[in-house]
């Protein structure tokens, strides 16, 4: 195996997530702008592209299945998004009647930590219920409409559900007094951890598999097979579906090309104004594709 593929397999992922997440904190924590970010994010993407041609989990992955343009826009979308509420936090801050209890006095990175652990819990949590409450699951639906999973794969969501999973997910952090550079650096976390997470990649993650939402734990997530795949809603780390009673390590066969997407959506529409007004087509078949626990939504997963 060449030195390209050995990194590929056990360098990718610590590069990633520590590598360029621990790269941004250390500029930010010495006074550089937090411009940084855009291009150390930008690497992350070449990176994970570079390493699927490397070592392709599945190669047929590699291949464009109809998605590319609808998945650049959405990637594209979703940092905009993120921009935009970057932009609005000095706003919510000025008009916050408090000081807030957020651990300024903290090193950057512990705080950065701080914010991941807790955005980790709230968005796991919206993610959860996604696949439960019918007008939820209408909205992230979009995510699972795809058939390979890849980089960009991560960044496809509809933008209401992404709003809804910024709000939950940061509001807490908000109320505490987060500031913007924490603020900052855990949208480049997340959004490095959605691309490892999808990432093409067949790394390997040792004792750490049992407890990062990536990789194999993560693929199981997006198996068209009935009723297998409503588990795994972590962002960041397994806890949180462990207490949940939803954390699935293995399955008998290891998801490969055809196994992705939804069961009953085989032809999910593939172009981004589709799936943009989608939720809102009264003939959208998500009463069949997503089963939530209540009468008008029948099943229990995606994929039953």
């Amino acid at each position: 195996m060449s030195l390209v593929r050995i990194f590929a397999r056990y360098g990718y992922v610590p590069v990633m997530l520590l590598g360029l997440n621990g790269l941004a904190i250390y500029l930010v924590a010495h006074g550089h702008s937090l411009w940084w970010t855009a291009p150390i994010g930008l690497g992350a993407f070449a990176l994970a592209f570079a390493m699927e041609h490397v070592l392709p989990y599945e190669e047929e992955w590699n291949a464009g299945h109809g998605d590319v343009a609808k998945d650049v826009t959405h990637g594209l979308v979703y940092e905009f998004n993120n921009l935009t509420a970057m932009a609005v936090l000095p706003i919510i801050t000025m008009f916050r009647p408090w000081e807030g209890i957020w651990p300024t006095h903290w090193p950057l990175a512990l705080q950065v930590l701080t914010a991941i652990v807790v955005a980790d819990c709230c968005m796991s949590l919206v993610h959860y219920w996604s696949h439960r409450i019918g007008w939820m699951w209408r909205l992230h639906a979009v995510h699972h409409g795809v058939h390979r999973l890849y980089g960009f794969n991560g960044l496809v969501r509809h933008p209401l559900h992404q709003t809804l999973d910024l709000t939950v997910g940061t509001l807490p952090l908000l109320i505490a007094g987060m500031t913007q550079e924490v603020a900052v650096l855990l949208a480049l976390a997340i959004s490095i951890q959605l691309v490892v997470q999808h990432s093409n990649v067949d790394y390997v993650l040792g004792p750490f598999r049992n407890h990062l939402a990536i990789g194999p734990v993560h693929r199981l997530h997006h198996v068209n097979w009935s009723g297998e795949g409503d588990v795994n809603f972590g962002l960041f780390f397994t806890v949180w579906d462990k207490m949940l009673g939803s954390f699935r390590m293995d399955s008998p066969h290891a998801p490969v090309a055809g196994d992705i997407g939804i069961q009953d959506r085989p032809h999910f529409p593939q172009v981004y104004k589709d799936q943009l007004m989608l939720p809102f087509d009264p003939d959208h078949g998500a009463k069949r594709d997503k089963p939530a626990r209540d009468s008008d939504y029948g099943n229990l997963s995606p994929a039953e």
